[in-house]
């Protein structure tokens, strides 16, 4: 897969007054070798470095500019002196932080300005490539001639030479008058005394031949490489000529036809480090720049190039990027009119919902924090996350208002806005809405209103959709997510921009057959779990695809939205495709468009996998992810080798490694221990949790609680949580059970729906529920057969499994419904169901 440069470019200001932003893309990998900048000519653009950009970045971080008034930068009528230019090049450095010497290359002009900024600053450059470039540089007469026509002559017939300028005509006259014909690096280049390399074509005749040979002769000890059949933009022309030179000049091989491959060497080294790279998809990046950039960048990035792609479909009604990046624009400005600063909190409790998305990056646009907040959770859990969050703003549907003033009350809430789901459909789809809803009043604002409270519809009428200025460091703080609690009490998690950059950039990278601004994402995940986040809308955004929205789970719903819009992407749960799989007459409802899915949030059967995939003719595949790590690490190859019963292998950037649950070495691959992970998605923190932090985050490894092991493949599976396993006694000997093992088996009962299972007292307890008629004892009598060992001491039949609201079945809530007969047989009371969850690890060694 050939990297998307546009997900890599960023707007930095190097300007205040006026405001000035410069469009720079910048790429980095893993472990760069070095850092290197690239200036584009008179009249160019980032994008003529195209080639450089792709050869180079793979091991070396790449900045390559639109220089002032250049491609998508901004184009202020301003002097356009090299002065100027080169304190805005300075500023970008500073912006990105470029500390250490860098080589910088520069074309034709830009080679110049290269040339420029090593004389003055002789220190930060390590080494310089200058191609295409002169000493002076004079233009030809008809060149000078249509300069002097008047600017609005040239404006009109710039339709025919945009594509080959990326400067307007206003631009283009004054840089020539104030930079370009004034230049004359005569006296600097024989200052320069860093290694250069120079690299022009036999056949450039822009400039004199004479103003070219001046250069390789002016600088003392420059390397000259002149390229036969090449014109001025060499760079373009003879590419492959161009990066064997630079990779030489840069001590990286190619010495000779005959040399190794720098980057073939980097990828021996990473496989033997990662056994798991050998079997990435041949499109997949062994490693990923993440960019070091904001969570907002990801939709204003997306507005500018599918501005009036579909971006959400809801009940009938499509929003572009360009409006839904105007509306985060709309709610930024007004968070910051109500008094939102840098690093407040604002909680949104919504359905998945064109609002959910505006809400999220309006918020992070405003410079706050975003509190995530599941729309069916109790009200105490509500109150409690407000308080324990700090949240000053709550963002939510007028049907909740009960819930949003027991908090306000609570925690003195500074604002609630209320939204309702018909603000952004259609007149014809409201007015369906509104007679569904008549006499009905979960929709209505609550009146009258209190002073803090306000309607979305008014607030996003009042404020213009000006751009935000908020200085936001990447590794601020952006998302407070609450992990499901299905063994604990919820935890707050901290994840920062950087972490969300980069697993949506991760995730991105693992589909190898993406086709950008076409593909159509099932958006039926909650938004409002980091799961839903990260790998539906942050993932739907990096490629310009339209979220096909469902505000919740409803079979029925789903099939008829998957046979009207046919997506093309279904990022789901394990229960979500159990029961498509189980619905009468599923094959009906054309499920075929469907090409990729990636299960997460739990253990995916292997049952359910084959049911689906035989369903869809597409692949389903399982991943693994946990809150605290953004959350994806693992997942299956989508096309790839992919091996039923695994989470995969770890995505790009992501290391992980077995380790023994007793002393906390490293297991040999086939043993069973924890997983722990390390990577770029991995979490700030517990938010105010030290003690937690200490032991969930060591040395940057990340202790994820699942107990699992690697094969020797690099292939990892989940076992179980290490809170939901439990020891049986064999002998002298205390052997590990773990729920998945049972669970498997009993799916393969062809009348069972769902099936959790539960260690109590280190006894199995199996909780079913079915499509057909059965009985406890055939379950039972299967499992003897099977697993004798493991036959469960108590079969339960439940109307409905309790669910988080991503689709996690809460074991902790299994256990209220065992019957009271069994219950006394367990020794299971009321007010201890916690502690009934297996006995600790440390007392049953013990």
């Amino acid at each position: 897969m050939e990297l998307d440069f546009e997900l890599y470019r960023l707007d930095v200001t190097v300007s205040d007054k006026p405001l000035v932003r410069l469009s720079v893309i910048d790429v980095a990998p893993e472990r760069p070798l070095n850092t290197i900048v690239m200036l584009h000519g008179f009249g160019g653009n980032a994008m003529q470095w195209k080639y450089q950009l792709r050869a180079l970045s793979p091991t070396h971080r790449c900045i390559a500019l639109d220089l002032r008034g250049h491609g998508k930068s901004d184009k202020p009528l301003t002097e356009y002196s090299v002065d100027e230019m080169i304190a805005d090049i300075e500023a970008v450095l500073a912006a990105l932080k470029v500390d250490e010497a860098f080589v910088m290359m520069g074309h034709s002009f830009g080679g110049a300005l290269a040339a420029t900024f090593a004389h003055r600053y002789p220190e930060r450059i390590s080494k310089l490539v200058l191609t295409a470039t002169a000493d002076k540089f004079e233009l030809g007469w008809v060149e000078r001639w249509l300069l002097t026509l008047p600017t609005p002559v040239l404006d009109f017939f710039r339709p025919f030479y945009r594509a080959k300028l990326g400067a307007p005509p206003a631009v283009l006259k004054r840089y020539n008058k104030h930079a370009v014909s004034r230049w004359n690096g005569r006296g600097m280049m024989r200052g320069l005394e860093m290694p250069v390399l120079i690299i022009r074509g036999d056949r450039d005749r822009v400039f004199s031949e004479t103003s070219f040979d001046a250069v390789a002769q002016l600088i003392p000890q420059a390397e000259e490489i002149v390229l036969p059949v090449a014109s001025h933009m060499v760079i373009l022309e003879r590419r492959d000529a161009v990066e064997r030179a630079i990779d030489r000049f840069l001590g990286l091989g190619h010495s000779s036809w005959r040399s190794g491959d720098h980057e073939a060497e980097v990828r021996v080294k990473l496989i033997e480090e990662r056994p798991w790279l050998k079997f990435y998809e041949d499109d997949v990046p062994l490693t990923i720049p993440i960019p070091e950039r904001t969570v907002p960048t990801l939709l204003s990035s997306a507005a500018r190039r599918f501005p009036n792609r579909p971006a959400a479909i809801f009940l009938g009604t499509t929003l572009t990027y360009r409006q839904i990046d105007r509306q985060a624009e709309r709610l930024a400005n007004a968070l910051r009119g109500l008094g939102i600063e840098k690093g407040s909190r604002v909680m949104i409790m919504l359905p998945n919902s064109p609002q959910w998305i505006i809400a999220f990056y309006g918020v992070l646009k405003a410079g706050g924090i975003v509190v995530s907040a599941s729309p069916v959770s109790p009200i105490e859990e509500v109150v409690r996350e407000v308080k324990d969050s700090q949240s000053r703003f709550l963002i939510t549907l007028s049907r909740f208002s009960e819930i949003a003033r027991a908090a306000s009350d609570a925690a003195d809430l500074q604002g609630i806005f209320y939204t309702n789901i018909q603000d952004y459909l259609s007149v014809w789809s409201r007015l369906i809405a509104g007679l569904r809803q008549r006499g009905k009043d979960g929709d209505r604002a609550p009146a009258p209103l209190r002073e803090n409270e306000r309607m979305w519809i008014d607030v996003m009428r009042s404020y213009r959709a000006n751009p935000v200025q908020v200085t936001a460091d990447p590794n601020d703080p952006a998302l407070i997510q609450y992990t499901g609690g299905t063994t604990d009490q919820p935890k707050a998690v901290l994840l920062s921009h950087y972490n969300l950059i980069a697993n949506a950039f991760q995730t991105r990278h693992w589909v190898t057959d993406l086709k950008e601004g076409q593909e159509r994402v099932l958006s039926v995940v909650p938004f409002a779990h980091v799961y839903g986040l990260s790998t539906v809308m942050n993932f739907a955004i990096t490629i310009g695809a339209a979220m096909i929205i469902l505000p919740n789970f409803v079979t029925q719903d789903v099939l008829n939205t998957i046979k009207r819009t046919r997506p093309t992407i279904f990022p789901g749960v394990p229960t979500m495709y159990v029961a498509i799989n189980n619905f009468p007459g599923v094959r009906k409802y054309g499920l075929n468009s469907i090409r990729a899915c990636i299960s997460g949030a739990a253990p995916l059967p292997v049952e359910v996998q084959e049911t689906f995939e035989k369903l869809t003719k597409g692949h389903l595949v399982e991943g693994y992810g946990l809150t605290e790590a953004g959350p994806v690490t693992h997942a299956n190859p989508i096309n790839g080798v992919h091996k039923r019963g695994s989470i995969g292998i770890p995505l790009p950037n992501t290391e992980a490694k077995i380790v023994h649950l007793a002393d906390g070495e490293a297991c040999k691959p086939g043993e069973i221990g924890e997983l722990i992970v390390r990577g770029p998605q991995v979490m700030l923190g517990y938010l105010d949790s030290p003690i937690d932090n200490e032991t969930a985050v060591r040395d940057g490894w990340l202790y994820t609680g699942d107990v699992a092991r690697m094969d020797t493949d690099g292939f990892f599976q989940i076992i179980s949580r290490k809170k939901e396993m439990w020891y049986n006694r064999r002998g002298d000997e205390m052997v590990p059970v773990f729920p998945r093992d049972l669970e498997e088996v009993i799916y393969e009962i062809p009348e069972i729906k769902e099936v959790a299972v539960v260690g109590v007292r280190n006894y199995p307890v199996a909780f079913v529920t079915t499509n057909r008629p059965l009985d406890a004892q055939t379950v039972i009598n299967y499992v003897s057969r099977r697993l004798p060992e493991l036959t469960p001491k108590l079969v339960v039949f439940v109307d409905e499994m309790p669910k988080s609201f991503i689709g996690k079945i809460i074991s902790r809530h299994l256990l209220e419904k065992i019957p009271e007969p069994q219950r006394r047989e367990l020794d299971i009371v009321s007010d201890r169901i916690d502690e009934m969850l297996n006995y600790p690890l440390k007392d049953t060694l013990e």
